[in-house]
């Protein structure tokens, strides 16, 4: 079992270094650590009295593990979550913060647990997740990385800036869900052929529905995501494969 500190160093080596992309709305940003993450912990690490980009370039790896293990995993209680869960969720709270636990909360939700879906690790999600992991030991971490990749999808969807992390230009599969499937058993990795397919049928559908084509396309497009094949599958059935029964 890795440590928290380890976990963290994995997590940096996997940010890289210092990158300032227009379309990440987190803007500047080294080791993974943002310059509005440094702004609000006060980081001035050039000791000119205020935080910019100098101080990001100057945040030293270290640093950056160091404001991880403390803000991003001490302080919002993922070391009280079981330890299966642990490392995607501190992973994903490094990439999207509150977000990471909504995403727990809203599986446990799923998972037929009556929490509150408020960002925030408390009692409640503690003992939900705490249940849940002793009724799928084995599925768990695979349920909410799985739950991970869908929410990586969605947010793709919905901003187009966003889309290239989701997905190449290709099709394939863009760096946040390579992210999300190093935290999933390859067996629910998507498959990079079928999801070049599927991209591709999306795109194909909003042309259908622009130049009224759309009861093929889009009836041609339902196929594909129901074959076993396609690895976009719902976060709870692999949780209720885990507990000796079959989804619906």
């Amino acid at each position: 079992m890795q440590s928290v500190r380890q976990i963290a160093e994995t997590i940096v080596a996997r940010e890289g270094g210092y990158v300032n992309d227009p379309d990440d709305p987190g803007g500047a940003t080294n080791f993974g650590v943002t310059i509005g993450t440094m702004r609000r912990l006060g980081l001035d690490l050039t000791g000119d009295g205020r935080v910019n980009i100098a101080d990001v370039r100057a945040l030293s790896r270290e640093d950056a593990v160091d404001v991880f293990i403390t803000h991003y995993f001490e302080r919002p209680r993922i070391a009280e979550l079981p330890k299966s869960l642990q490392p995607s969720v501190f992973d994903m709270y490094v990439n999207a913060g509150g977000n990471a636990v909504k995403i727990l909360q809203r599986l446990l939700r799923e998972m037929g647990h009556d929490i509150s879906i408020d960002g925030a690790i408390g009692p409640q999600t503690i003992r939900a997740a705490e249940i849940s992991a002793r009724q799928a030991p084995a599925n768990f971490a695979d349920a909410y990385g799985i739950a991970r990749r869908n929410y990586y999808f969605r947010l793709a969807d919905r901003r187009a800036a966003s889309r290239k992390y989701a997905r190449t230009r290709a099709g394939g599969k863009g760096g946040w869900i390579k992210r999300a499937e190093d935290f999933i058993s390859p067996k629910y990795h998507l498959r990079e052929t079928l999801n070049n397919m599927a991209f591709g049928m999306r795109k194909l559908s909003i042309a259908a529905r622009v130049h009224g084509t759309s009861r093929f396309v889009a009836a041609f497009a339902t196929i594909l995501p129901r074959s076993p094949d396609f690895r976009q599958i719902p976060p709870s059935s692999i949780f209720a494969r885990g507990r000796g029964w079959r989804a619906p």
